[in-house]
């Protein structure tokens, strides 16, 4: 038992490591050029598994990380091992800077990373809840594909407790520090009907998270405009809503109750004259949400127009601030969360070595039995009055269940350090 219980502690969680390219050490821009398009993905990350001789294999991609969790075989893998098996049509230049920028976890430093991953605290944002879906359909996707095995499931299934103990014990996921979730809130709190007329201005990531957030609550009339008409028309399609060219917002008279803007532009786009032409005669009080630095709405609007609700960026951004470092403080509630799921995990995986390396002690043991009876002792059981074998079979059924069961309990006892009396 000591040599099962040292051999299985040098196992597969020495072979474990992560390699992620992340936004603090690169460009949005060169971490967007490492996302595998889904219809060459499963040969992709194929090739680079046999190529590297891995035994598992995991591909995390989100917004602003690219990561790759690994159990490695006789061969160790590096940055260069993936950018140089993966076709990311890199120049030399972007290689060497990837993979010099690379971020590099082993063994319990790589548990530690998917804990804090998962739960938002590696996140450019901490309290962000996407990042456990994330997770979750990479895990899924890779299984699909028969690249993940039990070391990777184990450590899935650990993670998703993780994060959700993380999410209802602490207080890092209650208060929203988006500027869009923050705008969305307030425009809320004001009670604005889902049949209310919302005008958006802008198809940019902004203004794309804000119609996300619309429409999953069940805002139905929205008019998107936009410079470039195709990226409205992309937006639209995906949010039921109705696009425009920029070019004929100033004809636009249906009037709005909501008016949403977000652009590039270093001079306001809605004007005193413009914004006049957008209310259509209506004298109703509307609600303004300002996204855009610099601002896209002229101050002139705001001074003369009385029955203007206006969020502006900068409200939004001192209540992000608060409430971000209100978030801050339960990090050391998080990391607690996460030492203790460290040892559980270890525990759990453990005991799945040990059911793995001795599920074929049933097996043996039946075959153990069946020579005895059939063969070493078959003369002398033929002599055996009915009775007296079907007492002995009880006794034999007996023994190899306990044969079996005895030492998968003391193993774990073992191993565990978890020894019953």
């Amino acid at each position: 038992m000591r040599f099962l219980h040292v051999s299985m502690r040098r196992g597969a969680l020495e072979h474990l490591k992560v390699i992620a390219f992340t936004h603090k050490a690169l460009p949005f821009e060169l971490v967007g050029k490492l996302h595998i398009d889904p219809d060459r993905r499963q040969s992709e990350l194929t090739r680079l598994k046999n190529a590297m001789g891995l035994i598992e294999l995991l591909y995390l991609s989100t917004c602003n990380r690219v990561e790759f969790f690994c159990v490695s075989g006789e061969r160790e893998i590096s940055p260069a091992d993936i950018i140089d098996n993966i076709d990311f049509n890199l120049s030399v230049e972007e290689k060497k800077q990837i993979t010099e920028s690379a971020e590099i976890h082993n063994a319990d430093d790589t548990v530690k990373h998917i804990f804090k991953v998962s739960s938002s605290l590696d996140s450019m944002v901490i309290g962000e809840r996407e990042i456990i879906t994330q997770v979750r359909k990479a895990f899924e996707e890779c299984n699909s594909y028969g690249l993940t095995g039990d070391l990777i499931r184990v450590l899935m299934r650990k993670t998703i407790e993780t994060a959700k103990t993380i999410f209802t014990e602490t207080g890092v996921f209650r208060k929203p520090v988006s500027v869009v979730s923050l705008a969305f809130h307030k425009l809320r709190d004001l009670n604005m009907p889902s049949e209310s007329r919302v005008m958006m201005i802008g198809a940019g990531k902004t203004n794309r998270a804000m119609a996300k957030f619309l429409t999953k609550h069940g805002y139905e009339n929205i008019q998107i405009f936009n410079r470039t008409f195709e990226r409205a028309k992309e937006l639209a399609q995906n949010t039921g809503a109705n696009a425009h060219p920029l070019t004929e917002l100033d004809e636009y008279t249906k009037g709005f109750d909501v008016l949403i803007t977000c652009t590039s532009s270093e001079t306001p786009i809605i004007t005193e004259n413009l914004f006049q032409k957008l209310l259509a005669g209506e004298t109703e009080r509307k609600v303004v949400i300002d996204l855009a630095i610099p601002g896209d709405i002229d101050q002139d609007v705001l001074a003369d127009y009385k029955k203007i609700h206006h969020i502006n960026i900068a409200e939004l951004k001192q209540i992000a601030e608060k409430n971000l470092a209100e978030r801050a403080k339960e990090i050391e509630k998080c990391e607690e969360i996460i030492d203790h799921s460290l040892m559980n995990f270890h525990d759990m995986y453990r005991q799945r070595e040990i059911e793995l390396a001795m599920r074929d002690i049933p097996k043996k043991v039946k075959e153990i039995k069946e020579l005895a009876l059939n063969e070493v002792y078959a003369r002398e059981l033929q002599g055996m009055n009915p009775e007296s074998r079907e007492v002995l079979d009880k006794i034999v059924n007996y023994l190899e269940k306990k044969y079996i069961s005895v030492p998968m309990k003391m193993a774990k006892e073992v191993m565990l350090g978890q020894a019953q009396k």
